[in-house]
Order: structure tokens, then C-alpha cells, then sequence
């Protein structure tokens, strides 16, 4: 039970305003503090003042009892100090790397320039494409923090080749996604260039997020690398004796983000379940293991509103990943005709579909089902991919409707245009091909489920049917947000202005449920608009931030 203390406040300079449209703007006013006292029987709010607390009355005509108090909180002060030096940004907020370019480079440069971090969405794009994005954040983006992904893909030496290509641009940063194990090529990205410096402390110039929804392998990254992978990697000349020698006490990835509901690959995790036991496991990994820095766990998957925001850091979030939401934004990689869908999405709008990537494996992402028939399609795909061992053997019907109603092409065009994709893409799943029927039927079909990405980025409106729009149900809770304002309308969708809107905006929700849980005297009752906050300009934001800073 909550024990009332007896609090009072002598306002400075101004005596209390009255009337809930008062409160309201107090609670707005994130970077002042919010004292709620009693006027005369009514509820009244200063925001400047001394409180004396006591066990006994000090009631005088100069002052007012308090009711409740919520002390400020900017933005900056959400999150984990240390996440936030680490990689030298003011918010704890990470813009999380959505494949093909859709986090792009004006994205990543975006949320850097914001004092967020991006990471680029390299997945499904060739070596060569990939170069020319990291050339760019290299020019454009020199003097902001980003990194790039880095997706699992099974196949070892596209893997390797691609973590090469890292090393030989100097990315410092990676974001490891999808992953099912460990494997040598991540952790030779992770352990090449330790060091111990003149201190003794470890030096680890590589750093890895991860993100997983698996506690199982939440517990590979957070722990350090098995002696047997770094012996493998010693083995093959890939890290030096002296490397090896200190990988052991380093966890694999210095930060990791659980990743609940979110849009594409997702196993569907309750976020509310998910991030206090990736918590839990954090914790007794670093006591087990005594790295001198704790690694930080954040949270990504149906984070669109201030509330998700709110929530999120009142679990314990070191900081938060947001992924749907950016694709809506101006600076995405994707397509107007994306943009316009994506902002009509209800919470219900979405479904999953066969993953391009592990279409064998029966892998599934999320997309969205309003306006496209792809998960439909792709799950047709799938069906027959799993009843039938060769091409050949799909009857004459079927085989009709896969090219009228999916490919709307001949197989024999198809897989001429499939041959010369994975020529550049990865030669090595068509050697493996020509003599393993059931492979060359994955490749073709998995051909659909690559190209219906790319006709949603590159807006081939003749095959709207069959974008693949990866996306969470975040994206209907921040559609129902902020319907009737500014931001309801996707060409408003600028991502720092969201990014903002969703971090001033949890400072509001925050300050208002201190309010109301009483922190002084007792539960504050509040009408459910007061302390509700609704999308606001960014010179707005900015313009009660500033008061902050001293500008």
C-alpha cells in the first residue's frame, strides 16, 4: 500500500495555474518539472518552486500542499548512458537495417545526422552494390555513426566475401540479424584487430548488435567465441595466435536487441515476455563470464508509438529498435506506391509468407497482406515446391497457374532470368543445381519470391499484386496514432520527425504515469486526455528542447 508523505510547495515565481488544460501543458513541458498541489480543494500545477518534504504539517499561507510531482525527462536521458557513448549518439534509438537498400543511405545518414544510429539494409543486394552503398555512407555519412547488416545466409563463403568487403571499408559497426548459429565468418569480423592497449584493456575495433528472438542464441552472442571456431579461424590463417588469445574473453556481440513482433523474418515473440528474459540471461552471462563492459539489450518489433516507446523502457530497455515505421518515412530505400500502402495498414493487415532466403526450410516473414496477393502466391509456391522432387513432374495445370497467375511468364524464360541472377548473385547455388533437380525448382521458385521485393522498391505497378512489403502490425498501431494529424499523411513521414515524436512522446507518457501513481501523496486521478500526446512538428519538438540546452 502507498504510503502518503506529507509534501509542500512555495511556487517561484508564479502561484499555481488551475484546470486541466494546465496540467496538460505542464506534462508537455517535458523539460520542467510538474508539481500538482491542491488549490483551495482543486487540483493546481506549478512548474517552478521549493518542496519541503515532512512527516509533519508545515502548512503556511505561502505555500500548498502536493499532490504529485513528475521531476523533467528530455529525450537524451531515456536508455543506457553507456549504449549511447558507446557509439556516440544522444538518443538510445537504433533504425534498424531492412533489406535491399530500404534502410538506405539517406535513412542511415538520417538517423545519424538525428543523433540515432542506422544500419544499412544490405540483404539481397550483390557484392557489387553493396560496395557502391558503403562508398557512399563513406562520403555522406563520414561524420555521423551507422553500420551496416549482415543477415545469415547458410552459404559460408558469400558470407565471408561480404565480411571481407566490410574489413576492407573499415565498417566498425555491424548489425547481425536472422542468424540460426554462429558461424566463422561472423566471428572473424568480430575478433580480427583485438588488441589489449597500454591500460590492459581489451580493444575489440569490430563491434556487433545483434538481434534475435531465441534466448538460445541470445546466449551464443552474449557469451564469448567456442574455442574450437577460433581455433578453426587460427587454422586457416583468418586471426593471429595473439587475436585468438584474447577473443575468449570478449562476448560475441557487444549489444543485443530482442526482437519481438516485428516485419519481416520473426518468430511473432510478446515483447512483454521476450526482453525480461533476454534481460535475465544478459545478466547472469555477465556474471559468469566478468566482461569489463556490459553488453546492453534492447528491443525492436512494435515500436511505432510513444507508449511502445514508454513501455519499452520501463522493462528495462537499454534503448529501442524501430523498423516498420522507417519504411514509411521519405528517406526509405522503397517506393511512393509502398509509402501510400503502408500508411492505410491496420494492426490486422499483415501475415506471414515463405521466406526468399530459407524457402526451403520452410521460414516465414512478415508482410503486408492489404493490397497484395504475395503471401497468397508465395505460399502456393511453397505447397508445390514441397509435393513434387523435379519440375517435370508438376502437372500440365499446375504449371499454368504458376505462369499465368504468378510468374506471368513461360518456366523456360523464368529460369533464364534466374540463371543469370544467381550468375552474379552466388554461382555456386547453380553448379549445385544442374545435377539436383529439387534445387533448381527452389531456385526458380525463390526467383518470384526476390523479384516481388524488388518490383515494390522500384514501384512496377503492373505487378502491385505481388509486392512483398515486409512489415509488422507496428505499422497499423502508428497509422491508428496519428490519424488526423500531419503525419497521418505519408509525405509528412520525414524519419526524424517521427524518430522524435515517438521519444518527446514517451517522455510525455512517462511523466504522465508518474503523475497519476502518485509519487508524493497518493494516486493522482487525470482524465485519459490530459497528458495525451499527439504528433507534433519537429520545430515544435525543438523549440521546447531548446529551452534544455540553453539555445
Amino acid at each position: 500500500m502507498h504510503l502518503p508523505i506529507n509534501g509542500y510547495l512555495e511556487p517561484s515565481p508564479n502561484r499555481p495555474e488551475t484546470g486541466m488544460q494546465a496540467i496538460h501543458r505542464a506534462i508537455s513541458n517535458i523539460i520542467k518539472p510538474v508539481f500538482i498541489v491542491d488549490v483551495n480543494g482543486s487540483p493546481g500545477v506549478c512548474q517552478d518552486g521549493n518542496v519541503t518534504i515532512s512527516d509533519t504539517s508545515v502548512k503556511n499561507s505561502d505555500n500548498f500542499r502536493l499532490m504529485s510531482y513528475a521531476p523533467p525527462l528530455h529525450p537524451e536521458d531515456l536508455g543506457n548512458s553507456d549504449f549511447k557513448n558507446r557509439y556516440k549518439i544522444k538518443y538510445p534509438y537504433i533504425a534498424g537495417a531492412m533489406a535491399h537498400g530500404i534502410a538506405s543511405v539517406n535513412l542511415v545518414k538520417a538517423a545519424g545526422t538525428a543523433g540515432m544510429v542506422g544500419f544499412f539494409g544490405s540483404a539481397g543486394l550483390c557484392l557489387d552494390d553493396l560496395e557502391k552503398a558503403i562508398l557512399r555512407l563513406k562520403s555522406e555519412a563520414a561524420d555521423v555513426p551507422y553500420g551496416v547488416n549482415l543477415v545469415y545466409s547458410g552459404a559460408p563463403e558469400q558470407e565471408l566475401a561480404i565480411v571481407n568487403l566490410y574489413l576492407k571499408h573499415g565498417i566498425r559497426l555491424i548489425s547481425a540479424a536472422g542468424y540460426l548459429k554462429l558461424t566463422l565468418p561472423l566471428l572473424y569480423y568480430r575478433i580480427k584487430g583485438i588488441y589489449r592497449d597500454s591500460g590492459g584493456t581489451i580493444i575489440c575495433p569490430n563491434k556487433i548488435i545483434a538481434k534475435t528472438s531465441r534466448l538460445e542464441i541470445a546466449k551464443q552472442f552474449l557469451s564469448p567465441p567456442s574455442e574450437k571456431m577460433i581455433k578453426q579461424l587460427v587454422d586457416r590463417q583468418l586471426i593471429s595466435p595473439k587475436e585468438a588469445s584474447l577473443a575468449g574473453q570478449i562476448p560475441v556481440a557487444e549489444d543485443l536487441t530482442a526482437e519481438a513482433d516485428s516485419g519481416g523474418h520473426t518468430d511473432s515473440r510478446a515483447a512483454i515476455s521476450l526482453l525480461p528474459s533476454m534481460i535475465d540471461l544478459r545478466d547472469d552471462l555477465f556474471q559468469i563470464h566478468k566482461y569489463s563492459t556490459m553488453p546492453c539489450i534492447g528491443l525492436g518489433g512494435g515500436i511505432a508509438t510513444p507508449k511502445a516507446v514508454a513501455a519499452a523502457f520501463a522493462m528495462g530497455a537499454d534503448y529501442v529498435l524501430t523498423g516498420s515505421v522507417n519504411q514509411s518515412c521519405g528517406e526509405s530505400g522503397t517506393s511512393s506506391s509502398v509509402r501510400q500502402m503502408l500508411a492505410k495498414a491496420l494492426q490486422t493487415d499483415v501475415i506471414m509468407a515463405p521466406s526468399a532466403n530459407m524457402f526451403e526450410r520452410g521460414i516465414k516473414v512478415q508482410v503486408l497482406k492489404r493490397g497484395s496477393m504475395f503471401a497468397q502466391r508465395a505460399a502456393r509456391l511453397y505447397e508445390i515446391y514441397r509435393s513434387f522432387e523435379n519440375i517435370e513432374d508438376i502437372p500440365d495445370d499446375v504449371k499454368n497457374e504458376i505462369e499465368n497467375k504468378i510468374f506471368q511468364n513461360s518456366f523456360e524464360s523464368e529460369w533464364q532470368m534466374t540463371r543469370e541472377f544467381f550468375a552474379t548473385y552466388d554461382p555456386l547455388q547453380l553448379e549445385l543445381s544442374e545435377n539436383d533437380p529439387k534445387r533448381k525448382m527452389l531456385l526458380l521458385f525463390r526467383s518470384y519470391l526476390g523479384k516481388s521485393s524488388k518490383w515494390a522498391i522500384g514501384e512496377e505497378t503492373s505487378r502491385q499484386k505481388d509486392f512483398q512489403i515486409w512489415c509488422g502490425p507496428s505499422m497499423g498501431a502508428f497509422n491508428e496514432w496519428v490519424k488526423g494529424s500531419f503525419l497521418e499523411h505519408p509525405e509528412n513521414r520525414k524519419f526524424e520527425t517521427v524518430a522524435m515524436n515517438l521519444l518527446f512522446g514517451a517522455c510525455v507518457v512517462i511523466r504522465r504515469q508518474w503523475l497519476i501513481h502518485g509519487l508524493v501523496s497518493g494516486a493522482l486521478d487525470l482524465p485519459p486526455d490530459i497528458g495525451k500526446f499527439k504528433p507534433l512538428l519537429l520545430s515544435e519538438i525543438n523549440e521546447i528542447l531548446k529551452l534544455h540546452t540553453g539555445c
